[in-house]
């Protein structure tokens, strides 16, 4: 049952996240075998106010927040959602607790339902009030038409309106009329008469918090009947759970009756502890003193005596229908105008404070008349009891008509006190034990106790003062006759005789040594720890005695068996023999058999075994052999092929190695042909790294492209010259040789004719034929045309050798115009290579061109520094040089254009993506941070002066007449010389100065040896070691 009623009955406060909001007595009932025969729970003053209203950082009551954790369906069902969208849980901020599962706690409660014999038809209709009681809280009220008036405030009033009467199961208009309408009944007529928007929210909250509190009764008194309750029983015990005193910021009507029942406590605790005590001392005639303690009957007849106390003030208050809080404080204010205990505040009109034991309350009045009528709305009890739904119409179930009619109203103040006494007649008819329950701190953490409010605590539950009375008095008594028979053992010798008890109690005490005991008239009493002393004195001489007994018992016991034991050995030995004799006999009986069973056994699995063996090395010897000559046809197989692998072998391996020293003598000639260009390419860098031999080069390489470009269109030209001149002398020889047709057709016709003519001239002639002129003459000419058409023959082969002699011309002018044509395409793919070479040219120029500018500026900026007259006349000499090496430069550039072509055509592929300046540039960036700091010795050298040498080496330094990174080296030791005033590190900049010279000057002297120019050396030498030694 109780998950089930602090589901309902418990909320977060400020100073307790589980506080119960209501009083708990549980009763534990017994029959006169002192078995348990039934149990009972009773219930004081629920929080009803909690319902409707709440502060922050508080909770409601834990079920609303416990069903809008339920599972999806249930929450669809009921049409519910997050807390903060209910009026009233969004009055605090504070929707979850920490380390607390809402959802897990709904299941839980569910559970403690079906155990408590709750039915799910039941739990339904449980949750369905209380997610009702959630719909009535969002209806909000407006002005309606009439005058003084009410209706729902929007559509989502409406929404909560028909959400709440379905769920109640009650007509919806009635549902409204009930909470905007009220009737008053007169012998002449029933009247409606209608709220304004303030008294429906007042009927909204009265109808919330008498449907909750209806809820929470009908689950005690389900509760106490599915316990049990055994109403003839005489015997209990109870557990009375109930609030603490309570001070707030705001303390109303609650706190008023909470702290009234912690006085009734507080009363029935005084006069248990103190004053029962010392009357029970004084009954006993002892010597004692009376201590002094603060009773608070003073108080509780300000609150519950009448006709004048609080609540009998409150009540008169509640039954005239014109008073008003400011008229029930005014009452209060000139009743108890002189209580010491009654306090009027300065600066309020309805708020008084009473001085409770536990120290001073202050109390706001302006709700104190409400929240003591307890009655039922006429309307709400018609609308409900005519529901639908049967379990709310148990909960408000039809009034008597007499009840109806006479009493309208019900104190609850009164109530309670009436409710309070008959707790403190229970409480004064058992033993009470006391329990006080502390809160070690306001955190609502482990382990963490605040000491004053502890004090405090303990002060106010008068715990200190009850410790205080029973350090003084004697917590412990008993009767003589008791006090004897418990511990007449200790001193034996005083119960010898026919001594009074009260003697025999007094030689007990003294034989024990004790002091400070009181001897009354029937019973002796001890002071604290006495009793304990006593008892553990009683437990030594019991545990003695009990020792002793149990020692003679055990000796007696152990020799009684050791006799029985003896004589049942005798007789077990005895047997024991005899059946060992006779194993004895049987073993040697069988060892006989056995060795003849054995031996038999042996020769047979002998003989076995050796014909196994013989027919197995048969096997095996077949076996073997067979193995062997598969072996050696194997061998000799593998041997003939391990032969044809082996030439083969050899084969591939002269193959192979053929192939490598071919690919070597290949890489070889392309290593050495690559180093050569390498070697070549550095010179070119070299050169190209001076801003004059660029430009230069530049302007070479123009002429360059102007020339080829001429030689180009010059080209061009010839070629176009030649395919004119090459057209004409084709049709030249083409109309020749039309004309040699034509005169050849003519010569053969003319032929032809003249042998026709010669033909008709013979056949005409006469058979005499005589000698006459005329025929010497045709003979001469037949002679002429015979010569004359051998002479056309002649010209016609000279005119066909002339064609042929053209066609080859032409030919090879064909084939030499191919030649043209393909050295005119290298030519301009020479020319766009050179473009592009200038391209690059002009961006190496424009790259050392900004080098110059820095280093210029850099040299400016520098004037102060005594380096700086080195550095200019290193510039001067590299002025002076620049003619020098600008012909150089365009010698070596005429002599390696080719070359560069090539390189360059090479280079466009793999050019990286930042030029080789800006690499130069940040390498020696790298370098300068890098010597800027003492990096100290190692094997007796500098480390600074050796990472600057091999960084020169690496890059080459040596083999460039000008860069600028001697410079800026020189610079920056001459920097950290002149900056240090520490001798050490002085000393150390110095030695690499001094190492890094005497490494320059071996290298150079190498250089020079090795077959260095002479002007060379001159320049480097000006250059480098003339600015290291200045």
């Amino acid at each position: 049952s109780n998950p089930v009623l602090e589901a309902f009955g418990n909320a977060k406060t400020v100073r307790n996240n589980n506080s119960s909001r209501f009083g708990k007595f549980v009763e534990i009932q017994f029959d006169k075998q002192g078995r348990i025969s039934g149990a009972a729970v009773r219930t004081y003053l629920l929080e009803r106010s909690r319902v409707c209203q709440i502060s922050d950082p508080e909770r409601n009551y834990h079920c609303f927040y416990l069903l809008c954790a339920a599972p999806q369906e249930e929450i669809e069902k009921y049409k519910l959602g997050h807390p903060k969208t209910f009026h009233y849980l969004n009055q605090s901020k504070c929707y979850e607790l920490v380390g607390i599962s809402d959802a897990h706690d709904y299941l839980a409660t569910r559970r403690a339902m079906d155990i408590v014999g709750i039915s799910e038809k039941e739990q339904e209709a449980i949750f369905r009030v209380v997610a009702a009681i959630l719909h009535i809280g969002n209806i909000e009220f407006t002005k309606g038409k009439e005058v003084d008036s009410s209706v729902p405030k929007d559509d989502k009033a409406k929404f909560h309106l028909k959400t709440a009467a379905e769920l109640l199961m009650c007509d919806l208009k009635a549902l409204e009329d009930a909470l905007c309408k009220r009737v008053m009944v007169t012998p002449e007529e029933v009247i409606k008469r209608s709220l304004d928007p303030e008294s429906a929210v007042t009927s909204r909250d009265g109808l919330a918090k008498t449907v909750y509190s209806r809820l929470f009764d009908w689950l005690v008194n389900k509760i106490n009947n599915s316990i049990g309750q055994d109403a003839n029983s005489k015997c209990l015990i109870g557990v009375l759970d109930i609030y603490g005193f309570e001070s707030f910021k705001t303390n109303s009507f609650e706190q008023f009756c909470i702290n009234f029942t912690n006085e009734k406590l507080q009363q029935h605790f005084n006069q248990h502890v103190f004053k029962m005590e010392q009357e029970e001392y004084t009954k006993e005639a002892i010597d004692w003193s009376y201590i002094e303690f603060v009773d608070n009957k003073d108080v509780l007849d300000l609150i519950e005596k009448k006709p004048g106390g609080i609540i009998a003030l409150l009540d008169e208050a509640c039954m005239f229908p014109k008073s008003t809080h400011e008229t029930f404080a005014n009452k209060l204010y000139q009743t108890f105008k002189a209580h010491k205990r009654f306090i009027k505040p300065k600066l309020s009109r309805t708020d008084f404070t009473v001085a409770h034991y536990a120290g001073e309350v202050l109390y706001q009045s302006d709700l104190f008349l409400d929240k003591n009528k307890d009655y039922v709305i006429p309307e709400h009890q018609d609308l409900l009891g005519a529901s639908k739904c049967p379990f709310v119409v148990g909960l408000f179930p039809p009034l008597p008509e007499e009840t109806s009619k006479s009493s309208k109203f019900s104190s609850i103040g009164s109530r309670f006190k009436l409710q309070l006494q008959q707790l403190m007649e229970t409480l004064n008819s058992t033993e009470p034990h006391y329990i006080r329950c502390v809160k070690p701190n306001n955190l609502l953490k482990p382990a963490v106790f605040e000491n004053v409010n502890i004090m405090q605590q303990l002060r106010c539950g008068g715990v200190l003062e009850a410790i205080r009375i029973s350090c003084a008095g004697y917590p412990t008594r008993k009767p003589f006759f008791e006090f004897v028979n418990r511990f007449g053992l200790l001193c034996p010798s005083a119960l010898e005789g026919s001594y009074d008890e009260k003697v025999v109690c007094k030689k007990i005490l003294d034989s024990m040594g004790l002091k400070g005991y009181q001897i009354g008239k029937t019973k002796i009493f001890l002071r604290a720890g006495q009793m304990a002393e006593l008892d553990a004195r009683r437990t030594e001489v019991l545990s003695g005695a009990a020792k002793k007994i149990q020692r003679r018992t055990r000796t007696h016991q152990a020799q009684k068996r050791f006799t029985v034991l003896r004589k049942a050995t005798i007789s077990l030995q005895a047997l024991c023999r005899g059946r060992l004799s006779c194993k004895v006999y049987e073993n040697l009986r069988r060892e006989a058999a056995a060795v003849k069973i054995q031996k038999n056994g042996r020769r047979y699995y002998s003989r076995k075994s050796y014909k196994k063996l013989h027919v197995s090395a048969l096997a095996l010897q077949t076996g073997l052999r067979a193995m062997a000559a598969r072996k050696e046809f194997r061998f000799r197989k593998q041997t003939k092929a391990a032969t044809i692998v082996q030439a083969q072998w050899r084969c591939h391996r002269a193959t192979t190695y053929y192939k490598k020293l071919k690919n070597g003598v290949i890489i070889s000639q392309t290593r050495w042909r690559g180093r050569l260009a390498r070697r070549e390419l550095r010179k070119l860098k070299m050169a190209s790294r001076e801003t004059g031999a660029l430009k230069e080069a530049k302007d070479m390489l123009e002429k360059k492209v102007e020339e080829l470009t001429y030689r180009v269109q010059l080209e061009k030209r010839l070629r176009a010259d030649l395919e004119e001149a090459k057209t004409q002398e084709q049709a030249k020889l083409q109309s020749s040789l039309e004309e040699m047709r034509k005169k050849v057709e003519e010569a053969n016709a003319l032929l032809v004719k003249e042998r026709e003519a010669a033909k008709k001239a013979a056949e005409e002639a006469p058979p005499v034929i005589q000698e006459t002129q005329v025929l010497v003459e045709d003979t001469k000419k037949i002679e002429l045309m015979t010569e004359e058409l051998e002479s056309v023959k002649a010209t016609l082969e000279n005119e066909k050798q002339r064609a042929d002699e053209a066609v080859k011309k032409f030919e090879e002018a064909q084939e030499s115009l191919e030649d043209r044509i393909k050295k005119l395409e290298e030519s301009e793919k020479k020319g766009q290579q050179l473009q592009e070479s200038l391209t690059r040219m002009e961006e190496k120029c424009t790259n050392l061109e900004s080098e110059n500018k820095v280093l210029r500026q850099q040299a400016v900026s520098m004037a102060p520094n005594k380096f700086l007259s080195g550095r200019s006349r290193s510039i001067l000499q590299r002025g002076s040089e620049s003619g020098h090496l600008a012909v150089d430069a365009r010698s070596s550039l005429d002599l390696h254009s080719h070359s560069i072509n090539h390189r360059d055509s090479s280079e466009v592929d793999d050019k990286p993506q930042k030029s080789l300046n800006e690499k130069q540039q940040e390498n020696h960036e790298l370098l300068i941070r890098c010597i800027v700091q003492p990096l100290g010795f190692k094997g007796n050298r500098p480390i600074t002066a050796c990472i600057i040498y091999k960084c020169l080496l690496q890059w080459r330094s040596f083999e460039v007449e000008r860069t600028s990174v001697f410079d800026r080296i020189i610079q920056t030791i001459g920097h950290a010389i002149e900056t240090q005033d520490n001798n050490n590190t002085l000393a150390y900049w110095l030695s690499n100065a001094s190492t890094l010279l005497l490494l320059l000057q071996r290298t150079l002297k190498a250089s020079g040896a090795a077959g260095m120019a002479p002007q060379r050396r001159r320049s480097s030498s000006a250059t480098l070691f003339g600015r290291m030694t200045q």
